[in-house]
């Protein structure tokens, strides 16, 4: 008889994961998939595969709330490999290895330092980012130029943590939708020398870091205030409409709605109230 691979029950589970290096998150959430035998599973914050780290990982009805999650600012670990150069400006696509000058520690410290702030960059063009639709990477390994539109990433926090010539390591605290290996290439430039990054780790996305797969209770996370429900609780069991009389805070805005055993999301809007997801078992 073949052994089940996948439970029937649905499950609700909200975790942190660290995907390894040299595997897509796609691929590693399959893995994660069978290890807890259950199908209907999603991920937030994609890492590239040669990247390793933080990946939040969800089940069951739990995939719905990952909009409206704290996930930032992200902290990343990162080494910048000196003479290496790489068509992804990432160890996987390397063209060519030099000898790089050896630079002044105090040096590198000034220009990490400096870049402290809200930067202009360009996207990697291996990277996920959607053009006209598709994505970066798939249209550079077609060959197909592309034109990457400059934007902002914000460090809110960057150091240095060692220098073993040819190889930098450093720590930076950024925006959603920053790119390491873009802040490294202008690190490598401020410094005057060629790299590319040649280990990435996402250390956290706002409060959520690896701890061995523990599970975490969603409303610790909820980027939502909280309102009062004052009316009959069957309504959102039974999915009814809602008057906004029963509502603590009648002012416009997306809400959080706690019972003992479930919450609710919802929005009010014009005194009018709407399920954005209703009955979310805790």
């Amino acid at each position: 008889m073949q052994k089940r691979l996948y439970n029937k029950e649905p499950l609700n589970k909200l975790l942190v994961v660290k995907k390894p290096m040299y595997i897509s998150s796609n691929l590693y959430l399959n893995r994660i998939k069978r290890k807890y035998k259950n199908k209907k599973a999603g991920f937030s914050g994609t890492l590239d595969p040669f990247a390793c780290g933080c990946l939040i990982v969800a089940f069951g009805q739990y995939t719905k709330l990952f909009k409206y999650l704290k996930k930032t600012p992200k902290t990343y670990r990162a080494v910048l490999w000196l003479g290496a150069t790489s068509y992804s400006e990432d160890i996987e696509n390397i063209i060519s290895i030099k000898e790089e000058k050896t630079l002044n520690i105090e040096e590198i410290k000034e220009q990490i330092a400096n870049l402290k702030g809200d930067i202009e960059y360009l996207p990697p063009k291996y990277s996920a980012k959607k053009i006209n639709g598709k994505r970066a990477y798939e249209l550079a390994r077609a060959g197909i130029e592309v034109e990457m539109k400059k934007q902002i990433m914000s460090i809110s926090n960057i150091k240095l943590l060692s220098y073993n010539h040819p190889f930098i390591t450093f720590e930076a605290t950024v925006s959603e939708g920053s790119y390491i290996r873009s802040l490294a290439q202008i690190l490598a430039k401020n410094l005057e020398v060629v790299g590319t990054l040649s280990y990435l780790e996402r250390i956290n996305e706002g409060k959520f870091f690896f701890e061995d797969e523990k599970d975490l209770n969603p409303l610790e996370y909820l980027d939502l205030k909280e309102n009062r429900y004052l009316g009959d609780k069957s309504l959102f069991n039974d999915g009814k409409k809602m008057p906004i009389e029963n509502f603590e805070n009648k002012d416009d805005g997306k809400y959080i709605i706690i019972f003992e055993d479930f919450f609710s999301i919802i929005q009010i809007s014009n005194n009018e109230v709407s399920y954005i997801l209703n009955k979310v078992t805790i």
